[in-house]
């Protein structure tokens, strides 16, 4: 069984050799030890092209030459196969690569004294001797702290910043005439139908031009604004005339 000085490692190694890859526990960065070549793959591609060899020499020899090229065949693909299942030879040779590559890596690492990780020199405060997960760099904090101030100035004057000064008034986004998308105008873009409102005589409400009834309370909406003192005409829905005064 391999046993790491770091939990984050990960076995890179084929049937042709060995490679491991380290990672820091802040970052999680890694870094991959030199490739070791396996000499039982070797061993097993040495008998592959010898039994391949004899083959062909039995092939045209024949007789007990072809037997040793059948038998060489047959022993390349018995190695073949118990390399296939990781024989014992195999994994000697991996536990030696894998404390071999340990020997190669750690001494890139620094383990943090309070929090007990394996971290990168990127991830290491040389100044505290620690992490900087425990022991942020007093220059890098500085700096995240003035940043994040100035968000925080940003969108505390954004909340008070006067951003649009237009007039607001009502509109219908939908035609109350046509039914489809009205536009930006005081008119209908489609059938050319008025998109203001107005007052609801009796509940006051707002409602579209163009409806005979209030949405509110079920109104009529075309009664009359003519004035009954001066005879000016008043828009719907007004309970003084805009003239003289009087009560309409």
């Amino acid at each position: 069984m391999l046993h790491s000085f770091t939990r984050n490692y990960n076995d890179l190694s084929t049937e042709a050799g060995f490679q491991f890859e380290f990672f820091c526990d802040c970052c999680g960065n890694g870094v991959k030890s030199s490739f070791m070549e396996s000499s039982t793959y070797g061993q097993r591609q040495r008998s592959e092209r010898t039994g391949r060899l004899a083959s062909t020499i039995g092939n045209l020899l024949g007789g007990r030459a072809n037997d040793l090229g059948w038998a060489l065949e047959r022993g390349s693909d018995f190695l073949s196969s118990r390399f296939s299942e990781q024989s014992p030879e195999w994994r000697r040779e991996q536990e030696q690569a894998f404390d071999a590559a340990q020997a190669e890596v750690r001494p890139l690492f620094k383990k943090c004294p309070a929090c007990n990780k394996w971290v990168c020199s990127d991830c290491w405060n040389e100044d505290e001797g620690l992490c900087t997960d425990c022991a942020p760099r007093e220059s890098s904090y500085v700096a995240q702290a003035r940043s994040q101030a100035m968000r925080r100035n940003i969108d505390e004057a954004a909340e008070t910043a006067t951003v649009w000064q237009g007039k607001i008034e009502t509109r219908t986004t939908v035609c109350p005439q046509c039914g489809k998308p009205a536009g930006k105008g005081k008119f209908c873009n489609y059938c050319g139908a008025p998109l203001g409102t107005q007052r609801c005589p009796n509940c006051g409400a707002q409602v579209a031009l163009g409806l005979k009834f209030c949405g509110e309370c079920g109104s009529p909406m075309q009664k009359s604004g003519k004035c009954p003192n001066c005879g000016f005409e008043n828009e719907p829905g007004m309970k003084f005339c805009g003239e003289c005064g009087a009560k309409l």
